[in-house]
C-alpha cells in the first residue's frame, strides 16, 4: 500500500514582497487528514494578509497632486489654528500686548503665523512668475535667443492708475469684514450678558421649597445655551463632551438628537417656566428674557450663512491677481532683476491684507467663547453660592438694633415715655 502523502502547494496569490517567512522545517502528520482538517490554513491566512496589504499600496504622485501638495499643506495649518481656543485678556496680556519689544516678538514669530503660512502658496507662484520674467528678457537682450523674440515690457502709466483703486479695494473688503467681526461680538455680548441678567432673574424669582429641582434644572438649560450656540457656529465643536457637565443624561439625550440644539434648549426653558408656581409678572419678566437669546441666534446665523457678496471677493482676487502677473513687465525697465524680491515683497504685502480680511470675515473663530460660556458658568454658581450669605448677612442687619437717632442740631433726641 502506497503511504499517503501531504501536498503542500505554493501559494499563487503571495506576492515576494510579503513579510511572510517560511520555516524551514515543516512537521507533516503522516495520518490521513480528517474532513474537518484544513491542510493549508496557516499559509491561505497569510496569503490572504498579503493581498490585503497589497490593496494599500500608496496611489502614485500626478502633476495635480504635486502642484497641490503645499497649498494644502498650507490651508491644513490654517484650518487647524482656526479650530484652537482663544483666551481672554487679561492684565499681564495687555502688559505684553502693546511693549515697546512687540515689534520684534512678531517679526521672530512670523513662521508661525498662520496668515504669513497661508500666502506662501501664492507668494511663491508670483516670484516664480516674475523670475521666469526676468530670465526670459535677459536671455533676449543677450541674444541668446531668436531675434524675432520681443522683451516684455510696458508703461507704468496704467499701474499708476489704477494703484489707488487697488489700495481702495481692499481697505473696503478689510473694513466690511471688519464690521461682520464686529457684529459677531456684539451679538455674543448681549448672548452672555443676557444669560447672566436670566439666571440672576431666576435665582430672585424663585423661592418656594416645591420649586428647587425646576429652579435647578432652569440654570442649569440657561448655563448649557451659550455652549450649544457656540457650538452651533463653530465647526468642529464636541456639543456631547461640552454639555455633558451641565445637562443630565436624559436631556443630555434629547438635545443631540434635535437638529438645532440652541433651540431645542430654549423649549427646555419655555416648558420649564410654565411648570413653575409663580406669578403672572414673574413669569412674563422672566419669558422676556428668552428674546435676547432668539435675538443671538438669528445674528449669529446671518453671519454664517451670508458672507460678503462673493462679486466684491472674487473682484478682490482677480484684481491682485492680474496685477502681480504683469507687475515684473511693467518694473523691468526700471528694475531688471529686481522685479524678483519687488514682486515678493509686494505679493506678501497685499496678499496678506487680503487674507486678513478673509480670516475676520468668519468671526466667531476669533472669539474666546469658550472662556466666554465658562464665564456665565462660574458667575452662576459663584451667585448659588453667595445668595445665603447675603441674604443671612442682611437679616442680620435687619435684626440689629438701631443706634441711638440724633435731633438735627446735633443733641440727642429725648426718650419716648413709656
Amino acid at each position: 500500500m502506497n503511504r499517503p502523502t501531504n501536498s503542500i502547494q505554493s501559494p499563487t496569490n503571495c506576492s515576494p514582497s510579503t513579510p511572510f517567512t517560511p520555516k524551514p522545517h515543516l512537521k507533516l502528520h503522516p495520518q490521513f487528514p480528517s474532513k474537518h482538517q484544513k491542510q493549508n490554513l496557516p499559509i491561505t491566512i497569510l496569503c490572504s494578509s498579503s493581498s490585503s496589504s497589497s490593496s494599500q499600496t500608496p496611489k502614485p504622485l500626478t502633476v495635480k497632486a504635486i502642484l497641490r501638495a503645499i497649498p494644502d499643506w498650507a490651508d491644513g495649518i490654517k484650518e487647524r489654528r482656526m479650530q484652537q481656543k482663544r483666551s481672554l485678556y487679561n492684565h499681564e496680556k495687555w502688559v505684553q500686548h502693546r511693549s515697546s519689544l512687540r515689534h520684534i516678538r512678531h517679526l521672530l514669530s512670523s513662521l508661525s503665523s498662520r496668515v504669513i503660512l497661508s500666502l506662501i502658496p501664492p507668494v511663491i507662484t508670483f516670484t516664480s512668475v516674475a523670475a521666469l520674467i526676468a530670465t526670459y528678457n535677459t536671455a533676449v537682450c543677450l541674444n541668446w535667443l531668436p531675434e524675432f523674440f520681443p522683451v516684455l515690457r510696458a508703461s507704468s502709466l496704467p499701474y499708476q492708475l489704477t494703484a489707488p483703486a487697488l489700495a481702495l479695494l481692499l481697505v473696503f473688503r478689510t473694513e466690511a469684514s471688519y464690521s461682520r467681526f464686529e457684529e459677531g461680538r456684539k451679538a455674543w455680548t448681549k448672548v452672555i450678558a443676557g444669560a447672566n441678567d436670566f439666571a440672576r432673574q431666576v435665582i430672585v424669582s424663585i423661592e418656594g421649597s416645591s420649586d428647587v429641582s425646576l429652579k435647578k434644572a432652569l440654570l442649569q438649560y440657561i448655563m448649557a445655551f451659550p455652549v450649544a450656540l457656540k457650538c452651533h457656529v463653530i465647526y468642529g465643536s464636541d456639543i456631547g463632551s461640552d454639555l455633558q457637565n451641565l445637562l443630565e443624561a436624559d436631556d443630555l439625550g434629547i438635545v443631540l438628537s434635535s437638529d438645532h440644539r440652541p433651540r431645542c434648549i430654549i423649549e427646555f426653558i419655555s416648558q420649564t417656566l410654565r411648570l413653575l408656581n409663580l406669578e403672572d409678572t414673574k413669569k412674563h419678566v422672566l419669558e422676556s428674557k428668552i428674546s435676547c437669546f432668539h435675538e443671538g441666534i438669528g445674528v449669529c446665523e446671518q453671519l454664517m450663512g451670508i458672507p460678503i457678496p462673493l462679486s466684491y471677493t472674487r473682484l478682490t482676487s482677480r484684481f491682485l491677481v492680474l496685477w502681480h502677473l504683469t507687475l515684473p513687465i511693467i518694473l523691468w525697465d526700471d528694475c531688471n532683476w529686481i522685479v524678483v524680491p519687488a514682486t515678493f515683497i509686494s505679493a506678501a504685502s497685499l496678499f496678506c491684507i487680503e487674507e486678513v480680511g478673509v480670516l475676520i470675515e468668519e468671526p466667531f473663530p476669533m472669539l474666546a467663547l469658550d472662556e466666554l460660556c465658562g464665564l456665565v458658568q462660574k458667575n452662576v454658581e459663584e451667585a448659588l453660592s453667595t445668595e445665603k450669605l447675603i441674604r443671612a448677612q442682611l437679616l442680620a442687619k435687619r435684626r440689629k438694633p438701631q443706634p441711638n437717632e440724633h435731633s438735627p442740631n446735633g443733641w440727642p433726641s429725648p426718650k419716648s415715655s413709656d
